[in-house]
């Protein structure tokens, strides 16, 4: 039995693609691994507090000093990377919103990314040698997107930091065995939308 944890993004509800990317995803998901358990983290329409003062204090503590009273700032961090480390699947739901992440998955990002947590550096002290503490886990990445290739080498690739970044970000977690799934031409609509749809459908139900 695996444990899945799927990151909703978008700032819009019933109109929001990657929502209905992620439900897809997971309908197709439970009709085939039914013991799974799903856990859901909103990311997109409940606020997730940026990074402060307070947060740094604690967050650079190292472990054999840390104490109740000098890690208060990272309590809502320490409660989101649990839920991480207890959770074999990620699933990240998201939009480019101007080529990149929504606000809200980035201060999630900044509330995960924590040194000797998710990740650290090999020596101990900063050495540009990065290891990611999150052992064997799997992440989908479910975007959704107004234009199209946006694909290494590709016309847009130059200005994808959505996909790229967050395949990036969960690689210096540890987390580098990642599918990237992108529902794209939102923005021209008609049959050439729907011609998306259809083959990114087609991808989901086939995992």
């Amino acid at each position: 039995m695996k444990k899945v944890l799927v990151i909703n993004a978008s700032a819009r509800k019933e109109k929001s693609h990657s929502r209905k990317l992620a439900e897809l995803f997971m309908e197709n998901w439970l009709a085939k691994n039914q013991a799974d358990s799903v856990t859901n983290r909103e990311v997109g329409l409940s606020e997730i507090p940026p990074i402060d003062e307070d947060w740094i204090a604690s967050a650079f503590v190292k472990p054999e000093a840390r104490t109740k009273e000098n890690q208060k700032g990272v309590d809502f961090s320490n409660e989101l990377i649990k839920e991480l480390k207890d959770h074999d699947v990620y699933v990240i739901a998201t939009p480019m919103y101007n080529w990149s992440i929504p606000s809200g998955l980035k201060a999630y990002i900044d509330q995960i990314m924590r040194i000797n947590e998710t990740w650290k550096f090999r020596s101990g002290k900063p050495d540009g040698d990065y290891v990611g503490l999150l052992e064997n886990k799997k992440l989908y990445i479910l975007s959704s997107r107004g234009d199209a290739a946006y694909g290494e080498g590709e016309k847009n690739g130059h200005m994808n930091y959505q996909t790229t970044y967050l395949k990036f970000i969960f690689a210096m977690m540890g987390v580098k065995d990642v599918t990237v799934i992108s529902l794209d031409n939102e923005e021209f609509g008609g049959e050439r939308f729907e011609k998306s749809k259809l083959e990114i459908h087609k991808r989901i139900k086939a995992i």
